[in-house]
């Protein structure tokens, strides 16, 4: 295996005890990072007064301005501290836990395809997958991809029945968006081709975090900006996510948006990725898009009354409806670069 230095950038904002058990993983990896950069937007000292002096040489605190507070903006803050001589930058959200050989399939990847601009990892806990060995098309209760099925989601499900489903491979975006992520992705060991990564699973050369900035478009939580910055990487190279780097995420409900926000976010931001990967999609890929983003305000409505979370969904459906009336007042300006 070819010996590539790795930087290990982390982002966090108000989560010491997850990223403690990040680091607790990434210590133990069978392939350690040869420097961690630790971009703290925290308002208070809790994550600085455990890792300002942590007595790890390799460990580098940094607590950023409240200007620079942000994911893309810390994101691109620890990018530019990274040292010379790296030549692979990995992102791990806070609230991750490696499994042993992480880091050393990731860089693997790198050397079987030396031209990639980025390598994702495979999250094992969201999802249960069972091996298939025949695909069923008529089985609208099963997604079946590359020998393996997962169970479909009711909104999958709808799509499928309405004509709107993709008819790509999973984290390959269509031209009408609303692609199937690389969650759709099953742990087969093998490496991917994709469009897109999850910023929080990801890595790039640094020489490509030289020439290419994570938006400042996505300001705060950051909803889809791992999708913007990817698919435009995917307009002029190669990425892929190897399914044997794998990692578990422990969704930490601390440092979200509150549910109108998101569910605003998830429109607007969600138009802008789109636009990004397809500036000029045909009018039936137009109508498509609009037709998925109402079918899934319709299903968050429906949410108010057949799950315990009401309040939730019912302020989620505000901001998804906001978000789409938005669109024909002022959509975003998106950067074509």
């Amino acid at each position: 295996m070819q010996k590539y230095k790795l930087s290990l950038i982390i982002c966090t904002y108000m989560r010491p005890k997850p990223l403690t058990r990040l680091l607790e993983s990434v210590m133990i990896q069978s392939k350690v990072p040869d420097e961690i950069l630790i971009i703290d937007g925290s308002t208070n000292d809790d994550t600085g007064s455990r890792f300002r002096e942590s007595g790890n040489s390799i460990i580098k605190y940094h607590k950023v301005p409240p200007e620079q507070r942000g994911l893309t903006k810390q994101r691109n803050y620890g990018i530019v501290r990274v040292q010379e001589d790296m030549d692979i930058v990995a992102f791990l959200d806070d609230d991750t836990i490696l499994h042993t050989n992480y880091f050393e399939n990731l860089m693997d990847t790198y050397t079987q395809y030396p031209k990639a601009l980025g390598v994702g990892g495979y999250i094992t806990n969201e999802v249960s997958w069972e091996p298939s060995s025949q695909e069923n098309a008529a089985d609208l209760n099963h997604f079946y991809y590359d020998g393996y099925r997962r169970k479909e989601s009711s909104r999958y499900k709808l799509r499928r029945k309405l004509g709107l489903a993709q008819e790509t491979p999973p984290a390959v975006y269509p031209e009408f968006g609303h692609g199937r992520s690389i969650g759709f992705l099953p742990p087969s060991g093998k490496i991917y081709k994709v469009d897109q990564l999850m910023g929080g699973v990801s890595s790039f050369p640094l020489s490509v975090l030289k020439e290419h900035r994570f938006s400042e478009y996505f300001e705060g939580y950051g909803l889809y900006e791992d999708a913007d910055f990817t698919l435009r990487l995917s307009r002029i190279g190669d990425l892929y996510v190897n399914t044997m780097a794998q990692l578990e995420h422990h969704h930490d409900a601390s440092g979200r948006p509150n549910k109108y926000s998101y569910g605003k976010m998830v429109v607007r931001n969600g138009w802008y990725v789109w636009r990004v990967k397809h500036p000029e999609p045909s009018f039936k890929s137009k109508l498509k898009w609009y037709q998925i983003t109402i079918l899934l305000i319709a299903i968050r409505i429906l949410n108010i009354f057949t799950t315990s979370e009401h309040k939730e969904a019912f302020t989620e459906s505000l901001g998804r409806i906001a978000g789409c009336l938005s669109l024909i007042v002022s959509s975003p300006k998106f950067d074509r670069t």
